[in-house]
């Protein structure tokens, strides 16, 4: 694993980088959920996306929240309160790859938990020209972010449990109340984020729903390949 120091909007930041294991590969952001510092490690350790990045040859970067968390758009995180570019942050991680280790800067993926999936979310919004790929994982689409016009259809793998007490799958408002009290922070729930994604990619077929005992898979595609360029 690699270390680097980012200066991004005036602050350091910090990313822990699998290089690839050879030039021309894809480069995959894994953003942890909100979390303390203590945590990190642990999160690095939870997945096997190191693993896979030596199987596959792929580059795999893991970079670090401001005080922990992201600022997802949803106005309720630490990062969010002080104005922290992480939009900025994650494309500074993604050019830097491409600049050292000659992954392919517009084939990168953002894959998020919590308050990483909402990061996601916002990576496939502002920087689409990046991320053809987003994948959410317990955190649906931040409202505030409805509004937002991407410049690319990007496809968006949307994961949510029905029994998540913490991310309910039908999505609701941020556990952190503003300074009267006041809800905030409001996210989609799974389906109403794969609705707007869908309407968002021009995705006008047919969708094919794939049922286990233990899931249901809702698949939705563009009507071409040509399509992403929106």
């Amino acid at each position: 694993m690699v270390t680097a120091e980012l200066m991004v909007g005036g602050r350091e930041r910090t990313v822990l980088m699998r290089p690839p294991s050879e030039a021309g590969r894809p480069l995959v952001l894994v953003l942890h959920g909100n979390q303390s510092a203590s945590k990190k490690r642990e999160w690095r350790d939870w997945t096997t996306f190191r693993t896979n990045a030596d199987r596959w040859g792929i580059g795999v970067a893991f970079p670090q929240g401001w005080s922990g968390c992201w600022a997802d758009g949803r106005g309720a995180t630490l990062a969010d309160e002080a104005g922290v570019d992480d939009v900025s942050f994650l494309r500074a991680v993604i050019e830097w790859s491409a600049e050292r280790y000659d992954t392919v800067a517009e084939h990168s993926i953002v894959a998020g938990i919590s308050n990483g999936a909402f990061m996601a979310h916002r990576a496939g919004l502002e920087i689409g020209d990046l991320v053809p790929v987003f994948a959410a994982v317990a955190g649906g689409l931040p409202a505030d972010l409805a509004g937002v016009d991407p410049t690319h259809a990007v496809s968006a793998i949307l994961i949510n449990g029905d029994g998540d007490p913490w991310v309910p799958i039908e999505g609701g408002h941020s556990r952190h109340r503003g300074p009267d009290g006041e809800l905030r922070g409001r996210t989609y729930g799974l389906t109403e984020s794969g609705q707007h994604w869908r309407e968002l990619n021009g995705c006008t077929g047919a969708s094919e729903t794939i049922r286990t005992d233990r899931s249901e898979r809702e698949l939705s595609g563009l009507t071409s390949p040509e399509d992403r360029k929106l």
